[in-house]
């Protein structure tokens, strides 16, 4: 028995000998290797190796002591047909442990993306979707995961880097490496990744992303009305810092990275995919749909008569025929994609050919615009934006300084910002393009358009503003530039609620058509201002600019190809800030300066109230009750301020004459005598308690507290020693009130061994004066 034990025994321990082996051997092949570089005495690190060994690729970021790990998984797709797209998802999670908090929701745990994390997640995609292969469409997933931040430095930038790095060495095809970089501008002097508390002081906050030989892939940023010129050098700037970052990958990557899937194979590694049974090839279906509809195709996009919705319903009548005709023989993903990349490779030919646009326009052209303002007496302010087929309206409300949006706090830590007393929400109903969808939602792209157009004007809106501002901007009709449709309808709405804005703000989107030059011939290229729908899906950038008549508040470059040579980012910039001062010199002819404060009725109304401290009891009530009934019956907010004062907003003057009526009733109740300082009044006991005896001076009035130590000369413990009884009358002397907390200051033993005249209150009705 003991031997057939020892023999199980020892075939057990060589088989966990074996397994941990194998085991070693799985882990030795993966090494954990680290780069790291300085830039203006900053050092960046890039690890991998670590974390997350069974995903594709795992890369952790490190600046000071903010870290974010990053990892990359790509699956091919198991289905049948083409594919036209990228499936590329970009999660970005701002973790409360992160900053060591708890979150402060019911369950204490992380639930849905935050607005924040949105941006973050679309930034970061922005920065690495255009280098991907165009015939790489497996599903692709990349996702950030903030470790820690230390409150200085800038996690976000630290993502895009390490993104970069983690496409860069996995198997993924991609034609990356990017490098990022933030900059700010300080006394004019440019900051290369600013801290925090710098980024508050720059009057610049740019987000530069770049490819290698300083082509750049992403720009997003804000401004405080920085001039063109001064622009301009910020990206040449920070295009030029970028490359060290791509150093650094680039060294990781020859370190590390594995070798990339062939394109051919990574379409069929997946189980279950399909192979198309047509025999003939891509190009053979693309010649057939160019045979039947290149002529419509062409026609339909030089008839300069036809508007948005024409043009759609011919196109998808020559993409059904098309499709009815060729089904029999070929799959019809593969038709429509085909059909798809005739119509975009005629439109941008046409471009070049007569450098006239679908719609009859030069490149530089705008498109007709119109504004109006007023549109609704309740409304604090309202605008309608009309630029061609694109509309949009926008309305003000003003509310209390208690309604400004709060930030979750790794926001905070990370911003620096612990609320905004100005947003702005943007709405893009489904009928704005006549399609039916679910109404109330908004999805990432809602949420990012929104916080471009808040970042273009915020910087106009006055900080001390004494009412928070919510700029509503819903599309009501969309082709093209709805973002910046809702720049210049917000700005005007902002205008006509009397908010004083520095300047008006206008925006507007450039778009770009590119094609490869001859031999030894740079890229031929047109750039195309006020971008149209159509525009923006077959051209290769949607660059969008916003500011005033001189400086630039915003910026969003979204490039569909590898990467633009400088050249071309520097003459967006300039055909953008050309067609934005034409555009403001149009809005000016309807409204070109702020309404002066009041000029509506409905404008609410701020007032401090002054109202001494031993009275406030009375106006706020047992609970808080005097104050919310006054909010229920009247609307109007009564909060504490600043410097011990009480502060009251009112919705508009009628609700607060009606509210300083009852507030008048309620502090004029009680009738109170003008008291002498330093006079000698009679006080009727009315109880004992341990620390003193309560007094009046006069009917009605609130009982006063003589304490034990102004009883007597002599030391007592409780006022029964000095044979003192309820309804017994003493004199006492007044020495006014306390400057914090309004009681009554009074003493009884200073009249011990004097003698002086006593004075008697008599009731009488209190001014109006003495009421307030």
């Amino acid at each position: 028995m003991n031997t057939m034990y020892c023999s199980i025994h020892r075939r057990h321990i060589m088989f966990s000998r074996h397994r941990l082996k194998l085991f070693k051997c799985f882990f030795s092949t993966v090494t954990s290797e680290e780069v790291s570089f300085d830039s203006l005495g900053k050092q960046l690190k890039l690890s991998t190796g670590q974390y997350a060994k069974l995903a594709d690729s795992c890369v952790t970021a490190q600046l000071g002591d903010t870290s974010v790990m990053v990892t990359a998984v790509s699956k091919a797709r198991s289905q049948s047909g083409t594919q036209s797209f990228l499936p590329l998802t970009v999660d970005y999670r701002q973790k409360a442990a992160a900053a060591g908090r708890i979150p402060t929701n019911f369950l204490r745990r992380e639930l849905g993306a935050s607005e924040t994390e949105i941006l973050a997640s679309r930034l970061i995609d922005r920065s690495i979707r255009p280098l991907f292969p165009s015939s790489f469409t497996n599903d692709t997933q990349i996702m950030c995961n903030l470790l820690a931040v230390d409150g200085v430095h800038d996690p976000e930038v630290l993502a895009i880097n390490a993104s970069s790095a983690a496409l860069a060495v996995s198997n993924i095809p991609w034609n990356g490496p990017v490098g990022a970089v933030r900059l700010g501008r300080i006394n004019n002097d440019i900051i290369i990744n600013p801290t925090r508390k710098q980024i508050l002081e720059s009057d610049l906050n740019l987000v530069v992303v770049s490819a290698p030989h300083n082509l750049v892939v992403m720009l997003e940023g804000s401004a405080h009305g920085i001039l063109q010129p001064d622009f301009l050098h910020a990206i040449k700037t920070g295009s030029k810092q970028c490359q060290l970052v791509i150093q650094a990958i680039q060294s990781l990557q020859k370190k590390v990275g594995k070798p990339k899937l062939a394109l051919a194979s990574s379409q069929e590694q997946g189980e279950g995919s399909t192979t198309s049974n047509e025999s003939a090839s891509e190009e053979n279906v693309f010649s057939k749909v160019k045979c039947l509809a290149s002529m419509r195709v062409r026609q339909i996009f030089t008839d300069y008569t036809v508007d948005k919705l024409s043009r759609d319903d011919v196109i998808n009548e020559i993409r059904a025929d098309i499709c009815d005709k060729l089904q029999s023989e070929h799959h019809y993903d593969d038709i429509n994609n085909a059909f798809s990349k005739l119509c975009k490779e005629i439109f941008r030919a046409l471009i070049f050919e007569t450098d006239t646009r679908c719609d009859g326009r030069t490149l530089d052209q705008l498109r007709p615009i119109s504004c109006e303002v007023d549109l609704h007496k309740p409304l604090h302010g309202s605008a309608l934006f009309q630029r061609g087929q694109t509309q949009v309206l926008s309305t003000v409300a003003l509310d209390s300084i208690q309604s400004a949006l709060k930030l979750d706090p790794v926001a905070m830590m990370t911003s620096g910002v612990k609320e905004k007393n100005f947003f702005l929400h943007y709405e893009f109903p489904p009928y704005a393009t006549r399609e039916i969808g679910r109404a109330g939602s908004y999805g990432r792209r809602e949420v990012g358009h929104g916080a471009l157009a808040e970042k273009a004007l915020r910087c106009v809106v006055p900080r001390d503003f004494p009412f928070t501002i919510r700029l509503t901007c819903e599309v009501l009709e969309s082709n093209g530039s709805s973002s910046m449709a809702s720049v210049c309808g917000g700005s005007l709405a902002l205008m006509d609620a009397g908010v004083p804005i520095s300047e008006p703000c206008a925006g507007v989107a450039v778009g770009l058509v590119t094609r490869p030059g001859g031999e030894n011939e740079e890229l031929d290229y047109r750039i195309l201002t006020d971008l149209l729908g159509i525009e923006d899906y077959f051209g290769d950038m949607d660059f969008k600019l916003a500011g005033t008549k001189k400086g630039i508040t915003a910026i969003q470059a979204d490039v569909k190809i590898p990467g633009l040579p400088l050249k071309i980012v520097m003459e967006a910039v300039m055909a953008a800030c050309q067609a934005k001062s034409d555009i403001i010199n149009i809005m000016n002819q309807t409204l070109a300066k702020p309404r002066v404060n009041g000029a509506k009725s409905n404008w609410p109304i701020v007032q401090t109230l002054d109202i001494p401290p031993h009275k406030r009891g009375k106006l706020i009530g047992h609970g808080g009750m005097n104050m919310k009934k006054i909010l229920l019956q009247t609307g109007v907010q009564i909060t504490m301020g600043e410097d011990d004062h009480m502060q009251m907003f009112a919705p508009n003057q009628a609700a607060y004459d009606e509210a300083r009526e009852l507030i008048d009733t309620l502090l004029a109740t009680s009738s109170e005598p003008q008291l002498e300082f330093g006079a000698i009044y009679t006080a009727k006991i009315i109880e004992l308690k341990d620390i003193g005896v309560l007094v009046t001076l006069y009917p009605n009035m609130p009982p006063a507290l003589l304490h034990n130590s102004q009883l007597d000369q002599k030391k007592i413990g409780h006022p029964s020693a000095l044979g003192l009884e309820e309804g017994q009358e003493i004199q006492v002397k007044y020495f006014g009130r306390d400057p914090v907390s309004g009681l009554m200051r009074l003493s009884r033993k200073v009249l011990q061994g004097t003698t002086g005249a006593v004075k008697h209150l008599e009731p009488k009705e209190p001014s109006s004066t003495e009421q307030r």
